[in-house]
């Protein structure tokens, strides 16, 4: 059995917390649905346990452990913090972290009703979270980079789930993106993977954001395709004018990535429809909802 096959279990979970954490073994813990390189499992009221799973490396919850204490206390939403670390063992030979719980729904289980709201909230987020990073914040090769640098990426989503009726309004959103100025700043903190599985909802708006294993430092555009990934219709250019620091340049990269993570999304729905590992069912509504949202500009 490889590590990727492991059956991670409520049991497994509780055994882990009393070799090391005894202390919250007795807590309340039932599975949260969702996930894909890390599995949740909700423990009691506020905690939960982010076990490594598909992703091949504990990086990434290396990446969250260093840097979302430094960064949570000056975001305007909640976001998780680690507050144990779970080491592996002849039990379970990967890395977890047990981090505090962020309440409301997964947006790609619920939807946004109070647009304009949300879409101030996430303007004041990532300018918050949009600082010059750090010389030893991480860099993630396959984000935070110009959109040229993911041409080839981006043409396998493209031939892969974009219909032939949208193909040439799709390509050239891409093509003005690929053409717009590069980010001339210093690389600024990114969350990096914002999508509807990332950002939750209470009360019809815009209530945290989770997953930080991409935390990185890049060009801001690449938060800022959330604008027409996550944000309801007719609500980008109220998302610009609240953050306030997009020119035109970035707003063109930004709606270039948006268009990007629309088709991966549709991918990993399209997969689950197929019932392929890993695949979201869930998704391919969402990619198909931002796709149109990217295309209406």
């Amino acid at each position: 059995m490889t590590h990727a096959d492991i059956e991670i279990t409520a049991d497994l979970v509780r055994d882990l917390l009393r070799e090391q954490h005894p202390d919250l073994a007795g807590l309340a813990i039932r599975e949260v649905a969702g996930g894909w390189g890390n599995q949740m499992w909700r423990l009691g009221t506020d905690l939960a346990v982010r076990m490594q799973r598909m992703d091949p490396t504990p990086e990434f919850q290396f990446n969250e452990r260093r840097w979302l204490p430094v960064l949570a206390p000056r975001l305007p939403l909640p976001v998780p913090t680690p507050v144990r670390s779970g080491e592996p063992s002849g039990r379970f030979p990967k890395h977890w972290t047990v981090m505090t719980w962020v309440p409301g729904d997964p947006l790609d289980h619920s939807s946004i009703s109070r647009g304009d709201h949300a879409a101030d909230t996430l303007a004041g987020f990532l300018r918050a979270l949009h600082v010059p990073a750090p010389a030893d914040a991480p860099v993630r090769g396959d984000r935070g980079g110009h959109p040229k640098t993911c041409a080839d990426g981006f043409d396998r989503l493209f031939e892969a789930v974009v219909p032939d009726s949208l193909a040439g309004d799709v390509r050239a959103v891409w093509d003005d993106a690929v053409a717009a100025p590069e980010w001339e700043g210093p690389p600024l903190w990114m969350h990096a993977d914002l999508h509807p599985a990332n950002v939750v909802v209470s009360d019809g708006t815009l209530s945290g954001v989770v997953d930080f294993g991409d935390v990185s430092a890049g060009d801001p555009a690449w938060d800022l395709a959330a604008a027409w990934g996550i944000l309801p219709a007719s609500t980008a250019s109220r998302f610009f004018d609240a953050y306030g620091r997009a020119d035109e340049a970035t707003i063109r990269r930004a709606r270039g990535l948006a268009a990007m993570k629309s088709l991966f999304l549709l991918l990993m729905g399209r997969n689950g429809d197929l019932g392929l590992p890993g695949g979201k069912p869930g998704w391919g509504p969402a990619g198909r909802a931002a796709l149109d949202r990217v295309l209406r500009g």
